[in-house]
């Protein structure tokens, strides 16, 4: 077969298709990769794995109908030129607008995933918007029109469907639930957890709906009984975003000791190994890759009762799912394994059994192109 996906960009391709494209191509297909940014390095990279890296307009975050009508006209002429037999779209924007262009180009087979519903569908501590409410209502709308035109729908967790599927009552022929999108295992190796001094690691977008506040709030409370705790916070400022910390907040808790901020890191895998919990706070996902990845290597978890979240652990036995938005609960687990230090190697091993089980990236993308037979 000759596919086209058609994601969001380049770095999403290489972080989070590469597995795909690889068996894809392994089995003969002819694979275009999609994105709105590629650079010589990232086209680069895209090749090596065997597929043929395409450029196309998208915007990813702007609400201009114009300028997506002709994006999507434009991408259409792309795919016609192509002739692909599939197309597989993912992310809210490309399944939307990539569908309604592999509608125009004449492809039959047109599938789409969804690896979470997105800010626009997560409950906040604070009262929703207008301009929310309104996002909410254009996004349904779109879906409203765009779904029919698929073959499959897949979602990454069973709370997001009911959210939205049954809750808007809109129609798709066939919807499917395929878990984690999962890792190379053999990348992400176990690893004794220390015991003997607890760190926390929280990896993510320092955004409030990744729980990132709460996350220090339990931090800087934790730290103030427990001098000897780590707090390790990987991941990117993005100030532009209201709810995101600020370069001065985030200097401030740096100063004071309260975390240990490395920044963006391409790898996690040797902060996984120096901390003993990993901790996703978050408001809503998918399934969280950055979970997978811990448990993998043998974390246990805390993390949330939401969407996503709340399909990484057992309560009890491989962490603890705790209320979205507390800090009280947050601080409580936390003290729970610095006074409990024998529980840290046990719950991790049962994170990394089921990792084995559920996140094997072969099994789940061999599940991923079975649908698109």
């Amino acid at each position: 077969m000759k596919v086209a996906l058609i994601g969001t960009t380049a770095a999403c391709v290489l972080s989070f298709r590469a597995d795909m494209i690889a068996l894809l191509v392994q089995q003969g297909h002819i694979v275009y990769a999609f994105a709105s940014d590629y650079c010589p390095e990232t086209r680069r990279q895209v090749c090596d794995l065997g597929a043929l890296p395409i450029n196309y307009q998208l915007s990813r975050g702007g609400m201009n109908p114009f300028s997506d009508v002709f994006n999507t006209f434009r991408l259409a002429g792309e795919i016609r030129a192509l002739a692909p037999d599939v197309v597989f779209s993912y992310f809210s924007k490309p399944v939307i607008f990539g569908t309604f262009a592999a509608v125009l180009a004449g492809v039959k087979k047109r599938m789409g995933m969804l690896e979470g519903l997105g800010y626009a569908f997560t409950c906040c501590p604070d009262k929703p918007g207008l301009k929310k409410y309104i996002v909410i209502r254009i996004q349904v709308l779109l879906y409203r029109m765009a779904f029919p035109f698929l073959d499959e729908l897949i979602f990454l967790n069973n709370d997001d469907p009911k959210d939205l599927i049954d809750r808007y009552q809109l129609k798709v022929r066939k919807v499917q639930v395929l878990g984690g999108i999962g890792l190379d295992l053999k990348k992400y190796l176990y690893s004794k957890p220390p015991s003997r001094k607890v760190g926390f690691i929280f990896v993510g977008r320092l955004l409030a709906e990744k729980g990132v506040r709460e996350y220090v709030a339990a931090a800087r409370l934790v730290k103030s009984r427990y001098p000897s705790a780590k707090f390790f916070m990987l991941g990117d400022l993005d100030e532009a975003n209201p709810g995101a910390l600020s370069r001065g907040e985030l200097g401030q808790l740096i100063r004071n000791g309260v975390v240990i901020h490395p920044g963006h890191v391409e790898d996690v895998r040797g902060w996984l190994e120096q901390s003993s919990v990993f901790v996703l706070p978050s408001y809503r996902e998918g399934v969280p890759r950055s979970t997978q990845e811990a448990m993998a290597m043998g974390r246990p978890v805390i993390t949330t009762d939401v969407p996503g979240c709340r399909d990484t652990v057992v309560d009890g036995e491989n962490g603890f799912i705790i209320p979205p938005f507390s800090v009280p609960d947050l601080v409580d687990k936390m003290v729970y394994f610095i006074e409990n230090p024998d529980r840290i190697e046990s719950m991790g091993l049962a994170s990394y059994a089921m990792a084995q089980a559920s996140f094997d990236a072969v099994k789940v993308n061999s599940r991923l192109v079975e649908y698109f037979n």
